[in-house]
């Protein structure tokens, strides 16, 4: 493994749901990157901590959440030089992220910032499928169509999007919340529509959209919902 960059996908939250090849990669890694936001505890180390070597270099990444993209992407830039160093010192370094590494993650952003990289990706359990699996109901069946929506984009958008699939996945909710609802409502899949929260995680929490009032906001949160007769299971 020497002088090579893994992308290791930790999952959502559950550290038994890292693959036995996450674990490898983990455990025989020189250095350790993880992202955090400044002042918190990384979640991604936090699911993986227990494989890490007891003599390996841990490099956290504080990674602003801004809605301009300047802060995070100059943090990008300064991490992208810090494994570089590694690398080219013989190291071997892990990088621990959330979910998964090509699915809106972080990690994904090592891979055009080091070209000349030996990097390697292990896939990890996704928020999303992570979501329907404690909903218990399929994301989509036989000839469905299931489109996986950013809560960010315009709400004209979403209703375009929306209107045109029966199962729909929206991810990064936070602080569009209400805005989400009112579009859900309008394009027919409130009804059907079920929060989850820090999917997989012993704080957990299912909650069907409808049930939350205005001032509520769910947190780490995945909306599903289906437009249709038929309900999420609970």
């Amino acid at each position: 493994m020497s002088r090579k960059l893994t992308l290791v996908g930790v999952g959502p939250g559950d550290p038994e749901l890292l693959t036995l090849k996450a674990v490898k990669a983990i455990a025989n890694a020189d250095v350790v990157t993880y992202p955090q936001k400044p002042g918190e505890a990384s979640l991604a180390l936090s699911i993986a901590e227990d494989h890490v070597a007891a003599n390996a270099i841990r490099m956290p990444i504080n990674v602003p959440m801004k809605v301009e993209r300047g802060p995070a992407q100059r943090a990008y830039d300064e991490i992208a030089k810090a494994v570089e160093q590694c690398l080219a010192d013989g190291k071997s370094v892990a990088y621990l992220c959330e979910g998964d590494p090509l699915f809106y993650g972080s990690a994904m952003y090592m891979i055009d910032r080091l070209p000349n990289a030996k990097i390697d990706i292990i896939p990890g359990i996704t928020s999303l499928t992570a979501a329907a699996s404690a909903v218990g109901r399929p994301l989509a069946a036989r000839n469905e169509t299931l489109k996986v929506l950013p809560a960010p984009l315009p709400s004209e958008k979403l209703m375009d999007e929306l209107e045109q699939t029966q199962s729909a996945a929206i991810i990064k909710v936070g602080r569009h919340f209400d805005r989400i609802r009112d579009v859900l409502e309008k394009t027919g899949h409130a009804q059907s529509a079920v929060v989850v929260e820090y999917a997989t995680q012993e704080r957990q929490k299912i909650t069907p959209l409808l049930e939350f009032s205005k001032d509520d906001r769910p947190y780490f949160s995945t909306i599903l919902c289906y437009k249709g007769d038929e309900a999420w299971g609970m």
